[in-house]
């Protein structure tokens, strides 16, 4: 190189040096994976009893786990809808099981977010409400129905349909057995055989989501995968429930006059539903039925590893975002419930863990978070256009990042009625129902929530500063669709009308 050239290059050097001058690199991918039901038992979250969740352990291992995660809905539909919106109940209206895309078409659902971001959206499984009618089928490249009957009638996930392996006999658990089952599989379990693992719903979405990975992709992806389990009925390859000595599996701590000091109404409600954890007390089946949800915990987990593994082997293995989310948390009989639909911590509390290029390694934080965070750190993270609607979370990039960032702060949780919701963060947990009656707690020194703090006047001033973090105003309920008469099929899509006389057209594109 002649002197003049050396001395361009070293001009050319110092105005554009090479920090400045770099392309920048390509945006990650994104595994998101949902799984249903799931409440803190995993191994690495510490709660007892304990599950055997070696794939989910790992991923934290090598990313964020958060250990203070609470969902954005008391149930399926309203924490999926809030999820995919950014927005919360208060303000769409999804308290119960309405459809947020027909009351509100105008909000921009997360996977739309992504495609005009660039990016290639894949989805499978249950992501959104389970029943026909409830995905939003806007703004995928592919949405995975494993049969052609099934995207004629609105792509109903139907798990345990026609063809599907269930447990003989049927019903399989002794809280149903004798009874025929007509209305749903609630409080169901029992082992699948082995050889029958394939042929199982959420085995088949896995796979297709192992295939998708298997890919090559020019653009950048979202892969979006939801599994039902452990949602009931209980049923997984016996394998599963093999992994744990039924002797040795101890309930979660009870106790005897847990609504004692409840508001009069959430007591009198608590106390009617309690009866089903006196059942389960009076067939001694309490420990069994938690066998049930524990194998089918371990079933979910596998077929977690099944995805990492093979993100492990991909060439996207170094630029992929792993999200893993539960809709919310699950009572297995403490404040004698069963099931979700509650303001307490049982309800709220979830596994949340990142992992991926811009993510710290191997870290907890136990600063307060809610599922509605994740919109807004996804358009941070991948550089998304922002919605036309406001996001109602926080983006938890920074701390993800840098965890030394991350800061409590209270997060809502509405309830399936308008005005009732709770507060929660480190310290407390603030409920605060639609007839005005409340409970506090201390979680720090009261974790199970046995002493409701509430009555006691010296708590005061924590409520008033507590109910400044409540929504101002709460909207109305949205329409109440009935599958039968407002859902409409057109080929192998389907659109809601809840006109009494629907006219023919085409769905929104």
């Amino acid at each position: 190189m002649n002197n003049y050239l050396l001395a361009l290059v070293v001009l050319l050097a110092a105005f554009h040096p090479a920090s400045s001058s770099a392309a920048p690199g390509p945006r990650p991918n994104v595994l998101f994976i949902a799984v249903d039901d799931m409440n803190d038992w995993i191994g690495c979250l510490g709660a007892t009893p304990r599950a055997l969740t070696p794939n989910m352990d790992a991923l934290a291992a090598r990313g964020v786990n958060f250990t203070n995660a609470h969902t954005a809905g008391v149930f399926c539909a309203p924490s999926r809808s809030a999820i995919f919106t950014g927005q919360f109940a208060s303000t769409t209206g999804c308290y119960n099981n309405e459809v947020y895309f027909y009351d509100h078409p105008e909000l921009r659902p997360l996977q739309v977010s992504f495609k005009k971001g660039g990016y290639q959206t894949f989805g499978a499984g249950k992501l959104f409400h389970h029943p026909a009618g409830y995905v939003d089928q806007r703004g995928w490249n592919e949405f995975f129905v494993r049969s052609k009957r099934q995207r004629e009638i609105g792509w109903p996930l139907d798990s345990w349909s026609e063809g599907t392996p269930i447990p003989q006999p049927h019903p399989s658990s002794i809280y149903n057995r004798g009874r025929e089952i007509t209305g749903g599989l609630f409080l169901e379990w029992g082992a699948v055989p082995n050889k029958r693992e394939e042929e199982m719903t959420d085995t088949i979405r896995a796979n297709w989501a192992v295939s998708k990975l298997e890919e090559k992709h020019d653009d950048p992806f979202f892969l979006a995968v939801g599994f039902y389990a452990p949602h009931f009925p209980n049923y997984c390859p016996k394998k599963y429930f093999d992994l744990y000595d039924p002797a040795k599996i101890k309930p979660p701590p009870y106790k005897a006059d847990d609504l004692a000091d409840l508001p009069d109404k959430i007591r009198r409600i608590k106390t009617n539903r309690s009866k089903i954890h006196q059942r389960l007390v009076e067939l001694d089946a309490v420990e069994d039925a938690i066998h049930g949800y524990l194998a089918c915990m371990s079933y979910a987990d596998a077929l977690i590893g099944r995805l990492l593994t093979a993100l492990r082997k991909s060439p996207h293995a170094d630029n992929t975002i792993v999200v893993l989310w539960s809709d919310h948390g699950y009572h297995h009989g403490e404040k004698g419930d069963w099931g979700k639909h509650t303001l307490w911590e049982r309800t709220s509390s979830v596994p949340f863990i990142w992992a991926g290029p811009g993510v710290a390694n191997g870290v907890r934080i136990d600063e307060t978070v809610s599922l509605i965070d994740m919109y807004p750190t996804l358009v941070d993270l991948c550089v998304l256009p922002k919605p036309t609607q406001s996001l109602e979370g926080s983006s938890l990039a920074a701390a993800l990042a840098d965890p030394k960032k991350a800061v409590d702060r209270d997060v809502l949780l509405p309830h399936m009625n308008p005005g009732a919701y709770a507060i929660i963060n480190q310290r407390w947990r603030y409920i605060h129902y639609d007839d005005g009656s409340e409970e506090l707690y201390d979680v720090q020194s009261d974790p199970n929530e046995w002493e409701n703090l509430a009555p006691k006047k010296e708590h005061a001033k924590v409520i008033a500063r507590l109910k400044k973090s409540a929504p101002k105003s709460f909207a109305k309920p949205g329409t109440k669709l009935n599958r039968r008469r407002h859902l409409l099929f057109e080929g192998e899509s389907y659109r809601w009308d809840a006109t009494a006389n629907p006219p023919k057209r085409k769905p929104a594109k």
